[in-house]
């Protein structure tokens, strides 16, 4: 199999983003014949409109379904809002969910990891986020979990991931998603 196209999409659209910046650790972390590339036009999807669901979408859901549809496999890194997943993240997900039969996101493999501030982190995004995945039949790499906490000591002021340990369990999670494309 050639390199493994993987498409990067971070449910947060702050300009320093913990969220974004794991991505870009991703990015550093790849194991051989993999490469990601990050989503930027989250921001741009519109809200969710059937009416609008036809064969020719607006631009950015045309953009973001045909994204997918080349990557091998989807890395997402959710925030936490409200014990949940962000609005223009599930958005962004119903979209693609769309058409139901062979929609951009069926049996597309899918690795998910979060990072935040507080606590506890995103394990109750993630969690609420995998059973999403269970419509379009996507399969979802269950270990290693990837829930950053406490963000704000495991970055640098330049958004870099300079936390050790945390860097080991995204490299894994890389492998591991490397594992579930080849096998799917």
């Amino acid at each position: 199999m050639s390199e493994l196209a993987i498409l990067g999409i971070s449910g947060s659209l702050r300009k320093r983003s913990f969220n974004t910046a794991l991505l870009r650790a991703a990015k550093e972390l790849v194991p051989e014949g993999m490469s990601i590339e990050i989503y930027t036009g989250l921001r741009e999807i519109p809200p969710y409109d059937g009416d609008l669901d036809t064969d020719a979408p607006p631009g950015p859901v045309a953009d973001l379904r045909a994204r997918i549809r080349a990557a091998d496999g989807l890395l997402i890194a959710t925030p936490e809002y409200n014990y949940g997943v962000p609005g223009v993240l599930k958005n962004a997900i119903d979209w693609a969910s769309r058409p139901t039969k062979g929609s951009s996101l069926e049996k597309k493999p899918i690795a998910i990891c979060g990072a935040t501030p507080g606590a506890f982190g995103t394990v109750r995004a993630q969690t609420a986020l995998r059973p999403t995945f269970l419509f379009t039949d996507s399969p979802v790499v269950g270990k290693p979990e990837v829930y950053v906490a406490k963000a704000a000591e495991k970055f640098d002021g330049d958004s870099n991931l300079t936390d050790g340990k945390t860097r080991e369990i995204l490299a894994e999670l890389l492998k591991s998603l490397s594992a579930l494309i080849r096998k799917s």
